[in-house]
């Protein structure tokens, strides 16, 4: 009986401990999170479409954030929320299809997050008539005293006067007039939410929670749903300064221990006012007399664990609201800074698509330099020009991040330190020497088109080279560091270890690749529409679909400096593009003409280079100016030309991208006959 007894006392006692036991967000998490959606994005958030995407983001996304998932009654991004258990077809598919992808997700070692939304729910019969639903036998239904007595600034009271029923208690946070306002002191309200949350986690199979608009109640409610419900993951949108939001974590505590981590808004104003002014010392800056949570000068990183950081999201982006503040420019750069930082990097979903590739290897670069959401850094450089942090984790420097002129800052550098694995567009990446290790910089995975993987050997030793074979290669091929290797399509394996005084050290680096042929290789299906008049400057643009807002040009040269898109809007993003219809793929069409004018009218007759941008981000690289050129997001894809170039057959020189009219490419001379190489139609004689 005693022995029983202690059994007991154990069990009891776990189960209290483990009643508390979320504490919000993991410790020394190192996991990088996607948002997957923006607003708006029925297409490409249907739980179809990502369900198919699961091996692309597999080893960069460790948690994607998926949209409200319940029916709202009609077309909606979900925040309308209506049925929390028995209608799951909403806007980006049916039940089965959300259960299939959570489950693909999970099988490929991703964990979904549910956007929670209860701070106010929608009704569907008058002011106060929610759906009752049904959820393991029992029948949830909930009625006026369920909503706050104080919603909609005193019109829910009026309406409840005149029904002659009686509403909850008032409202425990800030009040939103737009739909019933839930009061969470009501025992049937927290009834309702525990069985919701625990239907997310325990049937759909949801990893953790987004809980939206947490300002709009108490934070301690967020605590108690988290103990009940025991989410691995749990992350706040509590829209406000650093202390506010801090406040708030600390009031979801259960028994003393945090239950909820929250976004960390200051470090996105921070990016955002860094990048859009050019003046990237201003990463280092308050913004409104605020550190970010991640700081290394709030509170010695107390917080860092529960801040998930960010860049852009749906409420932020670009929209026709002109009370949006989005990020305008420098996206690249941007996320290189998100995720070299502490805390948990969430990308937002347009950044993704426009530039797959880049923040593969960035989210590659993190995790093998060892960032979590507890690491710490120092300021390294801070310039108008250029900033630079060096991350640490156990004390230990593990990554040293540059953003802004990456050029300017290489003399900074002590090669004896540190080695450059990674740079783009204003950003690159070092690790420090010590870490002993081989590197590639383009990650495993399925890419599009060609690809070029750079090697480097991270060590100590200035002499240091790297050995690799390629696709089972039965002899090593010893290089310097930073030989580059060209990858056609096809599957490959490259095995890759340092050298150090002609011996191979430490454990071999492994890549597979699965590489396709890009079809934005192909040349471009210009439309008759495209016409380029005499004398005229221009040049065409077809934007994804992802590129909603009016498409913008930036044209200029450096010798002689000069903006040829100067008259309309004198700063970034330029000029605004011209509509000129849809290509056959569906793409949009914009055409950029100059008009005459110049910043400095100097002697250039056109610009050099070229940016088009969807009303400032994202935006392409800097691309070489052809006149009449006919673009796309990766580069010139053609030129749009009225006069069809004669090629004698002698000289016809398959080398060149030659494909027939029908999109297929040569391998061999053709016969005579017209076709397009190079992005021009040319006649075979």
């Amino acid at each position: 009986m005693k022995r029983l007894l202690l059994i007991l006392s154990f069990v009891i006692c776990h189960l209290a401990t483990n009643s508390v036991a979320a504490q919000g967000w993991p410790a020394q998490y190192g996991g990088v999170m996607l948002q997957g959606f923006y607003w708006d994005s029925y297409d490409d958030s249907q739980w179809t479409v990502l369900k198919s995407q699961a091996d692309q983001l597999n080893g960069t996304f460790d948690l994607v954030w998926l949209p409200q998932s319940g029916n709202c009654g009609g077309t909606s991004m979900g925040y309308d929320d209506l049925y929390w258990f028995s209608n799951y077809n909403s806007s980006f598919g049916n039940e089965q299809q959300l259960r299939d992808l959570i489950n693909t997700y999970r099988e490929n070692g991703i964990k979904t997050i549910a956007d929670v939304v209860i701070n106010h729910r929608k009704s569907n019969n008058g002011w106060f008539g929610f759906p009752s639903e049904t959820y393991k036998g029992v029948t949830y239904s909930m009625g006026p005293s369920d909503v706050c007595g104080n919603d909609d600034n005193g019109k829910a009271k009026t309406e409840a006067n005149r029904l002659g029923v009686t509403l909850g208690s008032n409202d425990t946070g800030e009040g939103w007039d737009g739909m019933r306002d839930l009061d969470h002191r009501s025992q049937n309200v927290q009834t309702i939410v525990k069985a919701y949350l625990d239907f997310l986690k325990n049937d759909l199979g949801y990893a953790g929670f987004r809980y939206d608009m947490v300002k709009g109640y108490s934070a301690s409610y967020t605590g108690m749903y988290n103990t009940s419900a025991q989410p691995e993951f749990s992350v706040g949108e509590c829209w406000d300064g650093t202390n506010t939001i801090k406040n708030w974590i600390e009031g979801t505590k259960v028994d003393g221990q945090i239950q909820s981590a929250a976004f960390d808004f200051q470090f996105r104003y921070t990016v955002r006012n860094a990048m859009n002014n050019g003046n990237y010392s201003r990463l280092a800056q308050q913004n409104d007399g605020n550190w970010p949570l991640v700081s290394s000068n709030y509170q010695s990183g107390t917080y860092r664990r529960y801040a998930v950081t960010f860049v852009e999201n749906h409420d932020t982006e670009k929209r026709s609201n002109a009370a949006q503040d989005p990020l305008k420019k420098d996206t690249l750069a941007a996320n290189a800074y998100l995720l070299a930082m502490p805390g948990t990097p969430c990308i937002f979903l347009k950044h993704w698509l426009a530039y797959p590739a880049e923040i593969k290897a960035m989210a590659a670069a993190r995790k093998t330099a060892g960032i979590n959401n507890e690491s710490s850094y120092d300021n390294f450089r801070s310039t108008t020009g250029y900033y630079a942090n060096i991350i640490k984790t156990g004390g230990e420097n593990r990554l040293l991040v540059v953003v802004g002129n990456v050029g300017a800052n290489e003399s900074n550098v002590n090669v004896a330190e540190w080695t450059k694995v990674l740079a783009g567009y204003h950003y690159a990446y070092y690790l420090p020497a010590t870490m002993e290790t081989a590197y590639a910089d383009l990650p495993s995975g399925t890419y599009e088109g060609k690809q070029q993987v750079r090697l480097a050997a991270v060590s100590t030793n200035s002499n240091a080279k790297v050995s690799y074979t390629l696709d089972g290669e039965k002899s090593l091929n010893v290089v310097n560091s930073g030989h580059v290797l060209q990858l056609a399509t096809g599957t490959h394996t490259l095995s890759l270890t340092l050298v150090v005084d002609g011996k191979e050290v430490g454990t071999p680096v492994v890549r597979t690749y699965n590489i396709k042929e890009k079809e934005s290789e192909k040349p471009a299906d210009i439309p008759e529409f495209c016409v380029v008049n005499d004398g005229e400057v221009c040049a065409f643009f077809e934007a994804p679909a992802t590129w909603s807002a009016t498409i913008c040009c930036w044209a200029w040269t450096d010798t002689p400096s000069d903006n040829f898109t100067y008259s309309q809007r004198k700063n970034w993003p330029g000029v605004d593009c011209t509509l000129l219809g849809t290509a056959n793929n569906g793409n949009k069409v914009w055409k950029w003409t100059w008009d005459g004018t110049k910043q400095n009218n100097s002697s250039a007759k056109q610009p050099a280079k070229i940016i088009f941008s969807n009303s400032g981000t994202p935006q392409t690289a800097d691309l070489t100016f052809e006149n009449g050129g006919y673009y796309t997001k990766d580069g010139l894809k053609g030129n749009v030309i009225t006069a069809i170039q004669d090629v004698h057959h002698s000289t016809f020189d398959v080398q060149h991208s030659t494909y027939d009219l029908q999109g297929r490419r040569l391998n061999q001379t053709p016969k005579k006959g017209l076709y397009i190489r190079d992005g021009k139609k040319v006649v075979l004689k």
